[in-house]
């Protein structure tokens, strides 16, 4: 199909969930292509996923972070959608061979961050109550706080912050890209350093889902593309492939991009916070990929692969 720029009349139907971030992101989407491509018409095709309906069960057990998107992909296969909105710390490694990421956005503050009564993360009581439901942060927290009592959390946001606000927790911590795009980042109490905490691979950064070979969609979506975005991902998930994980199993990956080079931290971590093999590399942008593979090697040779099967055959 040739490039074009869109007819008046034409209509691209965004699959998306149903929260309250999930929406913004998706909203952001459909603000960008109408204002570079004036007279597209742009619907959003709100759903409830696996992973939004399950709320009383950590993610590790139902499957992972992946039951946010399923049924995302199948409105696509199906043509009941043209593409998927995602944060790109949901999307699994492998997806359907008839899809594919066709752009990612600028990444936003990648950092994890505690919102808690009082100061940061050191002025909490002993045996504070801190939710997460996370792994990755679970292993980091413990290895900064052996103290703490940390329970899962689940549901959106607003669900997070209302238990909050009730005392049902003296801390949670979430990743400030998100309250940041909701504008409720005032509420944060501290912001991790990565250094302190190493965040999810592809945290901060939304991905733009489609069918292959949808060259339509793909020409509507070039310019919303970030270059920088796209190499960060590209090492991380390369980091990610090599280590074969999932949500189940704490691993942290986060590359900074400086000019023409990439630097890549990878880290495995053991569930109880008492193990940590890290790795790092640097080198050109445009060997991103190759930058992945290296780190996750590193990884595995420094022992991640016996954390990893430790964790998947307990």
């Amino acid at each position: 199909m040739s490039e074009r720029s869109p007819a008046a009349g034409d209509v691209i139907r965004i699959a998306t969930r149903g929260s309250q971030l999930a929406l913004w992101q998706a909203e952001h989407v459909r603000e960008r292509l109408v204002q570079h491509h004036p007279g597209l018409r742009v619907e959003l095709v709100v759903m409830k996923t696996t992973g939004d309906k399950i709320l009383d069960t950590p993610l590790a057990k139902i499957g992972g972070k992946g039951l946010f998107v399923k049924e995302l992909e199948q409105a696509m296969l199906e043509g009941r959608a043209d593409l998927a909105v995602h944060s790109m710390k949901d999307v699994p490694v492998e997806l359907p061979p008839e899809l594919h990421i066709t752009c990612v956005l600028k990444r936003e503050d990648p950092r994890d961050c505690l919102l808690a009564h009082g100061g940061d993360l050191a002025s909490l009581p002993q045996g504070a109550i801190v939710g997460t439901s996370s792994l990755r942060r679970r292993s980091q927290l413990r290895a900064l706080r052996p103290d703490l009592d940390l329970r899962d959390l689940r549901g959106n946001v607003n669900t997070r912050l209302d238990k909050l606000a009730k005392g049902e927790y003296h801390g949670i911590v979430l990743a400030l890209a998100g309250l940041k795009r909701l504008g409720l980042d005032g509420q944060v109490s501290a912001a991790f350093p990565t250094q302190q905490m190493l965040p999810a691979i592809g945290q901060g950064i939304i991905g733009i889902e489609c069918r292959r070979g949808d060259t339509r969609i793909q020409t509507l979506l070039a310019v919303l593309a970030d270059a920088d975005a796209s190499d960060a991902i590209g090492a991380e998930r390369a980091l990610n492939a090599t280590l074969q994980g999932g949500c189940q199993v704490p691993i942290a990956g986060h590359a900074i991009i400086d000019g023409d080079r990439l630097s890549l931290s990878g880290l495995v971590a053991s569930l109880d916070g008492r193990e940590f093999i890290r790795a790092q590399a640097s080198g050109l942008r445009r060997d991103a990929a190759a930058l992945g593979v290296e780190v996750g090697q590193q990884l595995l040779a420094g022992g991640a692969r016996r954390i990893l099967d430790a964790l998947e055959h307990p």
